[in-house]
Formats: C-alpha cells, sequence, structure tokens
C-alpha cells in the first residue's frame, strides 16, 4: 500500500501544479460523438488497456525475442474453455528422455508421486474492465483496475479521448443494467495512470463496487475482449482466494474440486501461494536484447507453512510441481530474496527458498538457474512473450520449440482458454 500512497501524493502534487494552467487547456473530447454504451464494444486499444494479454512486442529485425516467435492458426486460439475442466488435452514433456507424449489433464495423477508438492496461486481475478463515459462531456472511456488502498483510492489504466481533469466525473457502465455510479478522478501518476475514487455508497467497499461495476477483463485474443456471463465464473480458478489480479492465473483453470482432492488423496501436499496477475506480467518486449527489459512488479506472497511443507517434501525425494508461469515466479522469487527484500534475478547465488511477502519484477530468461521448481505446469503462451522465453528456459529452448510445433500439428487449442502442458 506504501508504493501506492506514494503516487497518490504525487498525484496530488501534480494537480496543484497543473491547476493554474488547466483553464488554458482546450477540452477537445467535446468533439467526440457520444457512444452507445449499451455493451462494451472491443476497441484498438483493448490490447494494451485490458491487460490480462500477452502482448507482442515491436522488435527490431534480428533482435533475440525473435528466437520466440512462432507462427500459430488463429483457429487453435480458443475462445471458450472445455465443458468440464479437466478434460482439456495436456502434452507431457519429459526433459530426461526427450519425449512427447499426449494425455487429458485429469491424468496429472498418473505422473504425480505421493512425496510430492503441488503449488497453486490462490489469487482471485477482480472484474477489473470498466467501460463508461465522461459525465461532463458524454465522450466514451474505458479503464483497468490496477490497485487500491485503505482510503479507496484507485490506480488504473485509462484511455478516452481528450485529457480528463481533476474532479471530473465519470459514469460508469454497469453490467446488466442499473442504478449510476461513478467515478471521481483526482490526478495522474509520474506512469500516466490514473488517480480516482469511487463514489461509494454505505457499508460498500473497493471490492463490492468493482463486482457491482466491473466487467471480467478477458484478453483481446478471446472473442475481442468482449465479456459473457459464462466468464464470471469460467475465467476464475476454483481454488481463487485472495483477490487482487487482472488476469487469471490460466494453468489453473484446468483444475476441478474433484481432481484436487484425488491429487490430495494420493498423498501429495497442496501449497498455496499468491501472485496478483498486474499488467507487467504481460507487457510487450520492446527491447532488442531481453537483459534490457524490466517487468512491472506484482506482490507475491508464500507462507512460512508452505516453506517449511516444501523443504519437508524435498528432503523425502519429493518434487515442487508448480501449476502455471505465477506459482514458478513466486517460488523464484522467494528462493533469491536478498534480506532488504531486491530480488537477485539471475538465480545464481547462495540464498534459499524463504518465507516472502512484497513486489517482484523477477523476469526468467536463459540462462537462469532454477532453484525450487522441478515440475511444471503450464498453459501454451503466445510468441515473443515473457511467459514463453520462461517455459523455454526451464524446459529447454529445442524441447520446447519441438512440443510447440507438435501442438500446433496435434491441434492443440492455445492461451488462456486452451490446452495445457506438463514439464517433468
Amino acid at each position: 500500500m506504501s508504493r501506492l500512497l506514494d503516487k497518490i501524493i504525487s498525484a496530488f502534487s501534480r494537480g496543484k501544479n497543473q491547476d493554474a494552467t488547466r483553464s488554458q487547456t482546450p477540452d477537445v473530447e467535446r468533439q467526440a460523438p457520444s457512444p452507445d454504451v449499451s455493451q462494451p464494444a472491443p476497441s484498438t486499444s483493448q490490447e494494451t488497456l485490458v491487460a490480462a494479454v500477452e502482448a507482442n512486442g515491436t522488435n527490431d529485425e534480428g533482435s533475440e525475442l525473435d528466437e520466440y516467435d512462432y507462427d500459430l492458426p488463429e483457429r487453435l486460439i480458443a475462445q471458450t474453455p472445455r465443458a468440464v475442466r479437466d478434460q482439456a488435452r495436456m502434452m507431457v514433456v519429459d526433459r530426461s528422455t526427450g519425449s512427447i507424449t499426449h494425455a487429458l489433464v485429469r491424468d496429472i495423477v498418473k505422473y504425480l508421486r505421493p512425496e510430492d508438492a503441488l503449488v497453486l496461486n490462490d489469487t482471485k481475478v477482480l472484474p477489473a474492465r470498466l467501460m463508461g463515459r465522461r459525465a461532463k462531456t458524454n465522450g466514451r472511456w474505458e479503464g483497468l483496475f490496477l490497485d487500491h488502498d485503505e482510503h479507496d483510492f484507485w490506480e488504473i489504466m485509462s484511455k478516452t479521448r481528450g485529457k480528463l481533469q481533476k474532479g471530473e466525473l465519470i459514469e460508469l457502465l454497469v453490467p446488466g443494467g442499473g442504478g449510476e455510479r461513478f467515478l471521481r478522478v483526482v490526478g495522474r501518476t509520474a506512469e500516466k495512470t490514473l488517480i480516482v475514487r469511487p463514489v461509494l455508497e454505505e457499508g460498500e467497499t473497493t471490492y463490492s463496487f468493482l463486482d457491482r461495476v466491473g466487467w471480467v477483463p478477458i484478453p483481446p485474443y478471446i472473442r475481442g475482449g468482449v465479456m459473457t456471463p459464462n466468464d464470471r465464473e469460467d475465467y476464475q480458478t476454483v481454488y481463487a482466494r485472495e483477490p487482487g489480479a487482472i488476469a487469471a492465473p490460466t494453468a489453473g483453470l484446468h483444475f476441478t474440486d474433484e481432481l484436487l482432492e484425488e491429487i490430495s488423496a494420493l498423498g501429495v501436499a497442496i501449497c498455496p501461494v499468491t501472485l496478483h496477475v498486474g499488467a507487467g506480467t504481460f507487457k510487450p518486449i520492446t527491447a532488442t536484447k531481453l537483459a534490457e527489459h524490466h517487468m512491472h512488479s506484482e506482490f507475491a506472497t508464500i507462507s512460512e507453512e508452505v516453506v517449511r511443507t516444501l523443504e519437508e517434501r524435498k528432503a523425502r525425494g519429493g518434487r515442487v510441481v508448480a501449476v502455471g508461469t505465477t506459482s514458478v515466479r513466486t517460488l523464484e522469487s522467494a528462493s533469491n530474496a536478498r534480506p532488504d527484500g531486491t530480488i537477485d534475478s539471475s538465480g545464481q547465488n547462495d540464498l534459499k527458498l524463504r518465507a516472502f511477502a512484497g513486489q517482484t519484477d523477477l523476469f526468467i530468461r536463459p540462462p537462469y538457474h532454477f532453484k525450487t521448481v522441478d515440475v511444471m505446469f503450464t498453459n501454451f503462451h503466445l510468441p515473443k512473450s515473457t511467459l514463453i522465453i520462461l517455459t523455454r528456459a526451464f524446459g529447454g529452448d529445442e524441447l520446447i520449440k519441438r512440443a510447440y510445433q507438435e501442438a500446433i500439428a496435434e491441434d492443440y487449442r492455445f492461451y488462456s482458454y486452451g490446452d495445457s502442458m506438463l514439464i517433468l
């Protein structure tokens, strides 16, 4: 919360400095046409704004990122999840033999051992996409909730024609209709994000307000980013507990309560960690060298109890099986955290896994030494994304490239609602 407080103080200061010149600033949005906000129409800005995406960057020809490109037929981008979550396909990639076999997610039990630990990211996706219009101009507006503090100040990404002014009201489009709900503009941060305050009713909180006015931040490659009622359940893991993400930890979408019970009955320890997926995970890489890309920070936490369980399981010869890249990043961040809370992103150190609660900007890329994760369960990721880079760093560059080629040849479904891969 202290990081957001700093941004809020900065926003207030910037607002004061701009007050003297505001009267000279033309409001160009007055020429904007009045929008039809009967439903949230996709916009060309949505890939950036509604983040829950793994976006492509623009890079100079011959950059390191070109090595992580591949061609995917559009028909393989899953638009809806499987009717039954654990009946999605699962490619099994064995690093020790280089073999690739095919199974279903429900078959994961066959590849687990009683002494293993399964690590799940229990973050809960917020209905973070906001749609509406500027009350004074009727100009179309859209936003993405990023963070809040205990005083209900919000940090959001925002897009509209013209420049929002301090004190201006944004009237929100409420899913399913309903009464008028508003945000009041406070100012801007140094990063150009917006600080606003919701106009709350008595007894309302940030989360209850969001549940009322927010839309599920479906990625733009799924139905153009337009939410359906089913997405409120489909785009959430069955074990989501801690609200704070603006995108789902999608590998976890494959698990059902019944499958988790079967895994637990085998003797596998099921261990929750939390990483609130933010825009940083999906920030496009624009640098020509991977080492020059810097990820935005995201909040992650792992408890003392989970650390003890993982240490005990490893001492018994068990493996740490991480579900999703966010669980991987949480575990590896906690394994590379210095006493001051900063992260050594090289992984080349003598630091040990420890309880951790703080911000991580860990970007896992070759060469990286994985210190805690032994097995990874993951979805298929977009080309040139930080997530495919992590996956290839873990699974082996040539083996994972071959696995992706086979997945395309075998008509696997890709991305958030798509099929999965188990890397042993």
